[in-house]
């Protein structure tokens, strides 16, 4: 620790005192102003927009070579170099329409490229395009981008699924900071509310050589809202109707900025009752309440800048047990109930250089999970604390290589302190090292590291040994290393190749070392095996992408082989009326990928067609198929965009015809899925009624009604349905 403090020391004694300021104009091609365009520097977290007239500044910056991004709807992303060495500089853009695409910073990677230069494909989302779409909760919007599903019970608790993998086996960051919310158990869901989220992005595929053990199978990427621009005070409003769940979610944000500080805060409230299924019944406790709190400060100038961020959640979730029981529109949830604190502070510090840059981020996380099963007494009581680190050098640029080393850690600690014990109280510590190297030439873009990780578990002996709920105490360590290569060309104009060939790994979890008890939820003896290996598994990802004024088409494919994959196998005993499962391990392989097209027929400029498909198969080395793969999915959506006058801007409307199709390749211990389709409407837009300006939204999902049946619901066993219709109202402004 006295050797970061030293190297932090020496970095501000080499400070330099310039006020670099970047100004300009943004215009289209007919010379015409252009207002709320982006003008962005990635790599520094510096952000304004223009103003009417199409003017903008930037201050405070540092000296060195950057990247400036001017994007804006409608209009072709341009890039380019700027030097800054003391003085102003004036800069003007002219920007050509592009009706279909913008491209998008992408944050989760190494070099924070636009998706038009990065080697991996991204998926990138913001959160408004979600909740247009009708999502009831952040797990919701999620499932609807391609390759991307989820785990779900009821409407309360969504676990997220990518490319056929779950669980620990794919990493959530927010805030910049990996998520740890005991997620190895089945009712433990995401834990994030969408309110003061600005966006997400899908890394489909092992991310272990930049986030470490539980990347194996992607990483969901939350950005956090942005905050004001200088000098700007600004306060919103939104409210969200449910009809099905007779729900509301309701939040009010707050900002402002000055040229160095930034402040942010946001109160959300989120509360449904027992979700409806189409013949008319409600699913009994699955009701929930959420109340959710963000806030940030932020200091920068022209050699520092740094991000305080803390989100406070807290649910009350019911856990359905009794199927469709005692009918009621109550939001009070019934035993059993889960309840869930959550506590996320992060520090996010760049520190700039002449011509270089660390980043240095530290994180504390804080879940406090009870669980009770018929009085306000917690049978079960899980306390995790979490402390994360994350330091990253990024060398002096060499050429046309951009180099970067860092190191990774966390230290973890979980109690008990219920009657029950799902996993015994245990330390886990991780180290990693990690270099990463970009080299552009021409249209041709080459990347690639090396990273090595150590996980050390060490847990306390517990109970009687021979007795349900002991465990025998364990002293563990999981090495690993991994490596990525990844190329990316333009094949031809608008025609862009990206093959990527990286390996990952994931250390068992707590619950298949340890476990030795009935598992809440899924009614089986499960036994751990403290003999376990890290799963190892490598993946290859081919990309194809051709994007035009008027049309878009992409090809996504993959393969996948994991060595030592854990999943749990009876083993013929009973204990007390449940079946045992043993946790064990074989090799396996998932493969599979998703197409679309996105149709904007000329001069037809309103209209959007878009329509994709996505497979995925998972199957061990004898050919058994894995548990909870999603079914082929094939979604349609139509979308018009118009303006009504002054009055009605940036309106929409759309229809979705989302098919899913059957899901014959189901695990032995699951059972065939037949086929469904769900057709979903939305219109939504700007309104200016006098003066009073308010973004509008309403969805009607499943609109026909239609009974069905997820294969990832874990309601599923039980034949229960999924949700029935629903209409959402949402409905925002500035205050």
């Amino acid at each position: 620790m006295k050797s970061l403090f030293l190297t932090l020391f020496i970095g501000f004694s080499l400070w330099a005192s310039a006020q670099n300021k970047i100004t300009g104009t943004v215009t289209d091609t007919n010379n015409q102003s252009l207002s709320n365009v982006i003008v962005s520097l990635p790599e520094i977290h510096k952000e304004t927009i223009t103003d009417k007239e199409g003017k903008y500044g930037i201050t405070n910056l540092p000296n060195g070579t950057f990247t400036v991004v001017f994007s804006l709807v409608g209009y072709t992303t341009k890039t380019g170099s700027i030097t800054l060495s003391g003085k102003e500089i004036q800069w003007n853009v002219a920007l050509e329409e592009s009706i279909i695409h913008m491209d998008e910073v992408i944050v989760s990677t190494a070099f924070n490229k636009l998706q038009s230069q990065n080697v991996m494909k991204v998926e990138h989302a913001g959160l408004k395009s979600l909740q247009q779409k009708g999502a009831a909760t952040l797990i919701d919007g999620l499932a609807t981008i391609p390759g991307v599903a989820q785990v779900s019970t009821g409407t309360a608790i969504g676990k997220p699924v990518i490319r056929g993998l779950s669980g620990n086996r794919v990493l959530v960051y927010s805030q910049g900071v990996r998520l740890e919310n005991q997620q190895f158990g089945e009712e433990h869901g995401l834990g994030l509310n969408d309110a003061g989220v600005e966006s997400v992005e899908v890394i489909k595929g092992p991310a272990s050589l930049l986030y470490g053990s539980d990347a194996l199978g992607g990483v969901l990427y939350f950005n956090p809202e942005k905050f004001a621009n200088p000098k700007e005070f600004k306060a919103d409003f939104g409210q969200r109707f449910f009809s099905n769940t007779l729900g509301s979610n309701t939040t009010l944000g707050l900002k402002t900025s000055t040229e160095n500080w930034k402040f942010s805060v946001r109160g959300s409230y989120n509360t449904h009752a027992d979700y409806q299924i189409p013949d008319g019944d409600r699913v009994t406790n699955t009701r929930y309440n959420e109340t959710d709190l963000k806030s940030g400060i932020g200091y920068s100038n022209s050699s520092f800048s740094s991000v305080l961020r803390y989100n406070f959640n807290k649910l009350d979730l019911g856990i359905p047990e009794n199927g469709i029981a005692q009918q009621s529109t109550s939001h009070n949830t019934q035993f059993p109930r889960q309840a869930v604190n959550n506590h996320i502070l992060s520090l996010h510090n760049n520190f700039y250089f002449k011509n270089s840059k660390l980043d240095v981020d530290l994180g504390y996380l804080y879940n406090d999970r009870s669980e009770f099963e018929d009085s306000n007494v917690a049978n079960l009581h899980m306390k995790l604390s979490t402390l994360n680190y994350d330091l990253k050098y990024y060398l002096p640029k060499t050429g046309r290589i951009e180099t970067i080393v860092g190191i990774q850690g966390m230290h973890q600690t979980n109690t008990n302190s219920g009657e029950e014990y799902l996993i015994p109280d245990a330390q886990t510590n991780d180290f990693g090292i990690f270099g990463t190297a970009n080299y552009e030439w021409g249209k041709n873009v080459l990347q690639a590291g090396l990273r090595f990780d150590n996980r050390k578990v060490t847990t306390e002996e517990h109970g009687i040994e021979g007795n349900e709920g002991y465990f025998a105490a364990i002293d563990k360590n999981f090495d690993s290393f991994n490596a990525s290569l990844g190329y990316k060309t333009n094949l031809a104009q608008d025609f862009t190749l990206r093959l990527n060939i990286a390996s990952g790994f994931r250390a068992p979890n707590l619950a298949e070392l340890t476990s030795n008890g009935v598992h809440e939820g899924s009614n089986r003896y499960e036994i751990g095996n403290a003999d376990l290996q890290n799963e190892q598994n490598l993946q290859t990802d081919l990309n194809l992408e051709y994007k035009s004024t008027h049309f878009e088409v992409f090809a996504n494919g993959f393969y996948n082989h994991i060595n030592h994959y854990i999943f749990i196998s009876p083993n013929g005993n009973v204990i007390d009326g449940n079946n045992v499962y043993d946790y064990v391990q074989e090799n396996a392989r998932l493969y599979g990928g998703e197409a679309g097209i996105h149709f904007h027929p000329h001069p037809l400029d309103w209209l959007h067609f878009t329509s994709s498909f996505e497979t995925v198969i998972g199957q061990k080395d004898n050919g058994d198929y894995l548990p909870l793969i999603p079914a082929n999915k094939w979604n349609n959506t139509f979308r018009g965009e118009f303006n009504i006058k002054n009055w009605w801007k940036e309106g929409f409307a759309t229809i979705n015809i989302e098919s899913t199709f059957a899901q014959n390749n189901h695990s032995a211990f699951e059972t065939r899925t037949p086929d469904y389709t769900l057709i979903n409407l939305g219109l939504g837009g700007k309104i200016s009624l006098g003066k009073s300006v308010f973004q509008l939204n309403l969805n009607a999902n499943n609109l026909s009604n239609k009974t069905y049946i997820s294969h990832l619901s874990r309601l599923k066993s039980d034949g229960i349905p999924n949700i029935g219709r629903t209409f959402v109202l949402g409905i925002s402004f500035m205050i």
